[in-house]
């Protein structure tokens, strides 16, 4: 749990991220950090202005059980299925947060005060019961500050449309590659126009896409390390930085071009790229690397309470540290696949496993809960 300090409270790095035009968003959520009010002592000082979930984060927060035992309780009296009782509990979370971040929503028209939930991740796969599932959860949270995660997979990728067309704010999670992220883009844009074809109020549909980082290096890094050379070595930790920075090169290209310059004569807001799985797992690197190094206009970068606490305490915010390194960026990717490493293989590996991971935490959930609601099990009368 993240302790609001000094350090904290005064922000410095914090602020100066902000005023870069990155906003900031805590990756984590639980019932606890809700009662306590350390969410709105973050938002109030701080400087987050959103919240990120994922099926990892609601298995660590309700699988340790703390907070939910009242909800648990009345749940089981119910009698009803683990997969509703996970909904109902996760939902609850994130409209409480919803509430909590609705000013910052307000006063950013909508653009932050963001708290997002994610699709089933077992249905990652599936079109149709996506775009059903963003449906639902969208009317459980009933909130206009949240925001439906669907992953970037290629079933993913019509579900988008579908769903922005529908008028849901939609946060796409698990992008790896440049390709793919432009793939994400044009479903954004054609969930646009569909939105406008209905007669939909464009300004009222935000979305933000989720570039993963940390991955990227964790796998180019373990290839690298294996290729045991002075042209491997020098080339560690260079690949995410490069890949999130020819995203945002992308993102420039993109929301400048014919097709959205339409959109935005219609009131449309860009889909922003947010930096996710900006945690460093290899503690050779600062700890601060994926927000010092990834700063730009227009973006969002969530972070985890480590994160967040280290930025605050130690960040190194200097400016825009993206839009000059375009021509480097290439030259660094260019270089790892020169060494025989493949970029394709490599983002379609971590794409894969991102969605396996998240299944598996899910599956997590659901037994933690069963053994839950088993053991709070009602006599009949």
């Amino acid at each position: 749990m993240i302790k609001v300090t000094e350090a904290t409270a005064t922000a410095g790095a914090l602020k100066r991220l902000s005023d870069e035009g990155v906003s900031i968003w805590l990756d984590d959520l639980s019932r606890k950090r809700i009662e306590s009010g350390n969410l709105a002592e973050l938002v109030e000082n701080s400087n987050v202005v959103g919240v990120t979930t994922n099926p990892s984060i609601f298995q660590a927060a309700i699988g340790s059980g703390e907070g939910y035992e009242e909800q648990l309780a009345d749940l089981a009296v119910r009698g009803v299925t683990v997969e509703e009782a996970v909904r109902m509990m996760t939902t609850a979370d994130v409209r409480a947060a919803a509430d909590i971040l609705r000013p910052v929503y307000d006063a950013t028209g909508g653009r932050d005060g963001r708290v997002s939930i994610e699709v089933d991740p077992r249905l990652a796969h599936h079109t149709k019961a996506t775009i059903a599932e963003a449906k639902q959860l969208a009317w459980l949270v009933d909130r206009p500050n949240v925001m439906i995660k669907i992953p970037a997979t290629k079933a993913g990728l019509p579900a988008i449309t579908e769903v922005i067309g529908l008028g849901i704010s939609v946060n796409v999670t698990l992008i790896f590659s440049l390709e793919r992220y432009r793939e994400v883009m044009d479903a954004y844009l054609a969930g646009l126009e569909k939105a406008a074809a209905k007669g939909l109020d464009l300004s009222t549909i935000h979305s933000v896409a989720s570039f993963f980082v940390s991955r990227v290096d964790s796998e180019i890094d373990k290839r690298l390390d294996g290729l045991s050379s002075p042209e491997a070595s020098v080339l560690k930790g260079k690949a995410a930085l490069a890949n999130a920075r020819l995203a945002y090169e992308a993102y420039e290209e993109v929301f400048a071009g014919e097709r959205w310059t339409a959109l935005a004569g219609a009131k449309a807001n860009k889909q922003r790229p947010l930096w996710a799985s900006t945690g460093v797992k290899d503690p050779a690197y600062k700890d601060t690397l994926y927000v010092d190094e990834l700063v730009a206009p227009g973006t969002v970068n969530t972070m985890p309470e480590a994160t967040l606490n280290a930025t605050a305490d130690h960040g190194d915010i200097t400016g825009d540290t993206i839009t000059g390194g375009y021509a480097q960026a290439r030259a660094d990717l260019a270089a790892v696949e020169a060494l025989g490493i493949s970029y394709d293989e490599v983002v379609q590996q971590l794409e894969d496993e991102g969605v396996a991971k998240f299944e598996t935490a899910w599956q997590d959930l659901l037994n933690a809960v069963t053994k839950s609601l088993d053991s709070k099990g009602v006599e009949t009368e």
